[in-house]
């Protein structure tokens, strides 16, 4: 392999051969499956970082909406504010066969 001459002076450096059609040796083939193998393995490991970093984003921003939404149930103390109102308007009202 490294004696055949790139056909293309302007070519990149590495360039894409077709396994089947170069007809390389069995030492060759699983030389090319060992570095595939190694290129999967770097990428997969920068695929799992990006992958936890991205979960514990969401799961952070999840977790916020859900903190935020009981804070704001728990201070919300509107109802309670109208009932109270509503209780002593009813007492303060005048008395009627209706009350």
């Amino acid at each position: 392999m490294a004696d055949k001459l790139q056909k293309d002076p302007d070519a990149p450096f590495a360039t894409r051969i077709d396994p089947t059609k170069e007809g390389l040796s069995a030492q060759q083939m699983h030389f090319i499956r060992q570095v595939e193998r190694e290129q999967w393995r770097k990428k997969t490991q920068k695929l799992r970082g990006r992958n936890i970093v991205t979960g514990l984003a969401i799961g952070a921003i999840v977790m916020g909406i859900y903190g935020y939404t009981f804070f704001s149930v728990s201070q919300e103390k509107i109802m309670d504010e109208l009932d109270q109102e509503a209780k002593r308007a009813q007492m303060q009202g005048p008395k009627t066969g209706a009350n």
